[in-house]
């Protein structure tokens, strides 16, 4: 679970104009057929990568990589010496000695200048290609042409969020450079006994980078997401030889994440039957066959999948359809006033019937009140979160021990799946 305050400012103001811009990349790229569109300011003798739609990673680009202007074909474009489009780069004599032809592997390639409202060159809009595109002619030039002309209205709010954007990108990087984030753990309890069967690695970042839910989201636009998530469960799962062997350690991660390189990373801790991998994000799981797969070569080495967050919208109980996790962890916004809601009470206690259809058990977030706990251990849940619990904290010993429970109240199975 991350959830905090913003750390950019409201949400409208960061989507909006990148989100257009995005949107209008992704149009080019589709009208022209290629692999790659972007856009780029040019500082002195750089272009620097700001917005991309498509597949960066096919010319081993990515947002905010500076190239050098030197004998590159948008150098030769922004002069002149070659035209809007070049279909087949690699037969074109005017490309032969470019060097950005080679060392990016370009196929066909389209690319002309944006102007502020001054009329002075902000930078390059441009498309790419590994193949060459014997269909490019003039109209797609004039297409080009047509979008740069429209993109100068951007051009003022793109500086500005930009610089917004580099500052994100620098905060995060500092804070990777220097072994960040910090991870402090909160307890899972069995309530029918008080005891800590599971533990929750939870990062936290210095007071001046504000809360973790932003900081991840800010970090993904900035390019920097799976980097920053990985860090966090490198940091989570570096604390499992300090926890008791009947503790499972939970630690978060994105559907990008979690097809990104997580196995290697649980496996190499060698106990990956202690470690339990939370999904973070709801959206289009149904269509994640990679998601699906990663969950399964998980679960074949003893790891269990939990999904977060369940019952506070419709993509979390469609992913809960999907991934058939071990772990249904309810969310904060049902158990928040589940003792005076029958509404809430029903939801919860229909999560526990389709936690026992699907072999998993249920764990109620946010638990902070004793009247919560009472009403959310009558509902069926066995299983509890939350500051009455116990807070999160740097140390794993104190973790494991939770706070005291009032009184243990019903009954339950023990460990952490059945």
């Amino acid at each position: 679970m991350r959830r905090c305050a913003s750390c950019l400012g409201p949400e409208s103001e960061v989507a909006e104009p990148w989100t257009v811009l995005v949107e209008l990349l992704d149009v080019l790229r589709r009208r022209l057929h290629m692999e790659l569109a972007w856009l780029g300011q040019l500082k002195g003798d750089l272009l620097v990568l700001q917005v991309m739609s498509g597949d960066g990673d096919c010319f081993g680009v990515r947002p905010g990589m500076s190239i050098r202007q030197g004998s590159s074909l948008w150098e030769k474009s922004l002069s002149g010496e070659i035209p809007a489009v070049l279909p087949d780069v690699r037969a074109d004599p005017r490309a032969a000695r470019v060097t950005s032809a080679t060392e990016f592997d370009i196929g066909s390639y389209a690319a002309t200048p944006v102007f502020d409202a001054e009329g002075e060159t902000y930078g390059m809009l441009g498309c790419l290609s590994r193949e060459p595109s014997p269909g490019l002619d003039e109209s797609d030039a004039s297409f080009l042409r047509l979008l740069a002309g429209f993109l100068s209205q951007f051009v003022i709010d793109l500086r500005q969020q930009w610089d917004v954007r580099s500052g994100v990108w620098r905060q995060i990087r500092t804070l990777l450079d220097e072994g960040g984030p910090q991870v402090h753990f909160q307890p899972v309890v069995e309530l029918s006994t008080g005891r800590v069967i599971g533990l929750e690695g939870l990062s936290r970042f210095p007071t001046a980078l504000q809360g973790p839910k932003d900081l991840f989201a800010a970090a993904a636009t900035v390019g920097l997401g799976p980097e920053l998530e990985m860090a966090a469960i490198r940091n989570a799962l570096r604390a499992l030889p300090d926890i008791p062997a009947e503790v499972t350690l939970t630690v978060n991660a994105s559907p990008a994440t979690a097809t990104g390189g997580l196995v290697d990373l649980v496996l190499s801790t060698g106990t990956p039957e202690r470690v339990a991998v939370e999904i973070t994000e709801h959206d289009y799981i149904g269509d994640d066959r990679g998601l699906l797969l990663v969950a399964d070569i998980l679960r074949g080495h003893g790891t269990h999948i939990a999904v977060d967050d369940v019952g506070s919208c419709y993509s979390g109980l469609e992913q809960l359809l999907h991934l058939r996790p071990e772990v249904i962890k309810m969310d904060y916004f049902i158990t928040h006033g589940i003792d005076l809601d029958p509404a809430r009470q029903a939801v919860a206690a229909g999560l526990t019937r389709i936690a026992q259809e699907i072999g998993g058990r249920v764990v109620a977030e946010g638990i902070e009140t004793v009247a919560e706990l009472e009403a959310v251990v009558a509902t069926g849940i066995e299983c509890g979160q939350g500051f009455l619990l116990g807070p999160p904290t740097p140390s794993t010993a104190a973790a494991c021990r939770g706070n005291r429970l009032p009184h243990p109240v019903g009954a339950a199975r023990t460990g952490w799946v059945a």
